[in-house]
């Protein structure tokens, strides 16, 4: 029987330069995952737009045949197939789920609406049962409230929230053949083995084959039968999985393996002496967000994003907030930028020097915001939207200077080339325009562009999450080695267990808002208390085939926090205080 998508000495090319890909093959079998690896560049997204052919316009095909071959149905060669087939091919024999879900969904559509055309133009469904389906799927990719995600805009979302709807869209169908790229990069961990079971599950009930694009090995090792990898364009390695992440034979594939974060250490360490020089100060803030009605006369929403939360930064030393999407990291983040001002009652204190007095920051006189905005600056978890596309590497980067009416242009010129030295870039970099720079190369530059106010402080974003493993190690090295040479003072936010584990001297876990557990990495990571926190460590996913993620862990800790254990148990008129267990570790439980 053949195989349901056959891919076969697959060359495709830019223009007049060497093929981008070169005699590509491979194929996936009906209810079979297939995973495409490799780092930025290797051809990855190329391979699957052009079983969609959706290929650039400077792109083409110069060999090779794509074979669909569905059951009950005539095999189909993709690549002579007219317009008008192609169309309905997508999104109903196979569907693909996009790395950028802002770039791939309409801002002036609701969710609701987008993901309900599929449904109209494939299936023929009335409204009301299309409605239906799509509630159902938006339950089935963990939204917490799918009929206000139904009815919500894409700006109105989180990255993560956005990413949750396209992959909604794209299953909602139930296609012959699933093409994810990249779907999970922005997802929490909890949430991400919730969608790999997902797909799992859809796997087993209707047949479906996937062909899962990722730089993830951990990813690879818990979904994957089979594994391509990729590098500039041709396969150093192809065969199952186990084979390919127990017994690489090619170097490049032992490389990637080399590069994976490793699962936070199991290694217990003696807990620091607390400093008594706290940098940052957060007391009692709370956030309370105003939603929109549902109609012209209803009363507005209430959504807390924060509640009570407390928390210190040490003088030079790196707190990270973990957590969900939605939990409030971000809008922590936001608060402490200034960008959001916290409900009254709360307090977020800066302190600038040793010993010094803290300043308020949301109670900043103009001159003291002015000196606040050079000593706290922001490396954002996009880099390319970060940029504006029409101002070259050095006006970008001289742009702070020139705001804040610091130094002469060949003053901010030399700064400039500082700090793209000091981040690994050289000064050929000047004149280029963000487009021209690969991924991480983009996030040094955002790095670069936050040191040039040589500030004391940084609030990285979710910096490494979108990043190939690779690159993600040579940004977490540079960020530790800019700390130790300038005594930085880093609020890490991520979702990403291992990248914390080696940059965070304090981890703080979020859960709706709140603050659940909160401990140095080594007690965190062997000692887990709180049922959220554990099913974090249970989603982080191995590059093992062995070991699996255990998703009955994950469910307990990830579900409605009404249905945790009685001491750990939240509800809208009871939250557990947040005691101290033993000396450095806080959990929010009842005694």
């Amino acid at each position: 029987m053949p195989a349901l998508l056959d891919v076969r000495d697959l060359t495709i090319g830019l223009g007049l330069a060497r093929p981008v890909l070169d005699n590509i093959s491979f194929s996936v079998e009906r209810g079979e995952t297939l995973a495409l690896v490799g780092e930025s560049g290797s051809g990855k997204t190329l391979s699957c737009r052009a079983i969609l052919q959706i290929l650039p316009k400077i792109a083409r095909i110069q060999s090779g045949t794509i074979t669909l071959n569905s059951p009950g149905k005539p095999a189909l060669d993709l690549c002579g197939l007219e317009p008008r087939a192609m169309r309905a091919i997508r999104g109903d024999r196979i569907s693909m789920i996009f790395q950028e879900p802002m770039q791939s969904l309409s801002p002036l559509h609701t969710l609701g609406d987008q993901v309900t055309e599929v449904l109209y133009l494939h299936r023929a469904m009335g409204r009301a049962d299309a409605q239906a389906a799509v509630l159902r799927e938006f339950a089935h990719v963990g939204f917490a409230d799918p009929e206000r995600a139904f009815r919500a805009y894409p700006f109105e979302m989180s990255g993560g929230m956005r990413q949750r709807a396209m992959i909604a869209m794209a299953m909602v169908a139930k296609p012959d053949l699933l093409i994810a790229d990249e779907p999970t990069t922005a997802l929490d961990v909890t949430t991400q083995a919730q969608v790999l079971g997902l797909i799992k599950s859809l796997q087993v009930e209707t047949g479906m084959a996937v062909i899962f694009v990722t730089h993830d090995l951990g990813v690879v090792a818990n979904i994957a039968d089979k594994v391509v990898v990729l590098r500039r364009g041709r396969v150093m390695e192809a065969g199952k999985a186990a084979d390919v992440l127990g017994r690489p034979a090619h170097g490049y594939t032992r490389a990637l393996l080399a590069a994976t974060p490793a699962s936070p250490s199991t290694e217990v360490l003696e807990p620091d002496a607390a400093s008594g020089d706290a940098i940052l100060e957060l007391h009692s803030v709370s956030k309370t967000y105003r939603l929109r009605a549902r109609a012209a006369w209803g009363s507005p929403a209430l959504v807390a994003a924060c509640r009570n939360i407390d928390l210190s930064v040490p003088r030079g030393k790196t707190l990270a907030i973990v957590g969900e999407s939605g939990s409030g990291k971000t809008t922590c983040a936001r608060m402490v930028l200034g960008a959001e001002r916290p409900d009254p009652g709360g307090a977020i204190l800066f302190r600038a020097t040793p010993g010094g007095d803290p300043v308020d920051i949301h109670a900043m006189s103009p001159a003291e915001r002015v000196t606040f905005r050079t000593q706290l600056q922001a490396v954002f978890q996009d880099p390319y939207s970060s940029f504006n596309p029409r101002m070259s590497v050095g006006d970008a980067l001289a742009e702070p200077m020139e705001i804040n009416n610091i130094g002469q242009r060949a003053e901010r010129r030399d700064r400039a080339i500082q700090m793209l030295r000091q981040v690994g870039l050289d000064a050929s970099a000047m004149n280029r325009f963000p487009h021209a720079f690969s991924g991480g190369q983009r996030q040094r530059l955002s790095i670069a562009r936050a040191l040039m106010m040589d500030p004391m402080f940084l609030v990285c974003d979710e910096p490494t999450s979108a990043l190939d493993v690779s690159i993600q190690g040579h940004i977490l090295a540079l960020l530790e080695d800019l700390q130790d040479q300038r005594g930085l003072s880093y609020l890490f936010i991520s979702h990403d267990l291992a990248v914390v584990a080696r940059i965070a001297d304090e981890v703080a876990v979020m859960r709706g808002g709140i603050v659940v557990e909160q401990a140095r990495p080594s007690v965190l990571f062997n000692h887990p208390v709180h049922p959220y926190t554990r099913a974090l460590i249970a989603a982080r996913p191995d590059a093992d085939v062995a070991r699996k993620i255990d998703l009955k862990v994950v469910a307990q800790g990830a579900g409605d926090p009404e249905g945790w254990p009685e001491a750990f148990r939240i509800s809208a008129s009871q939250v557990p205080p947040l005691q101290m267990v033993q000396p450095g570790h806080r959990v929010r439980c009842h005694v």
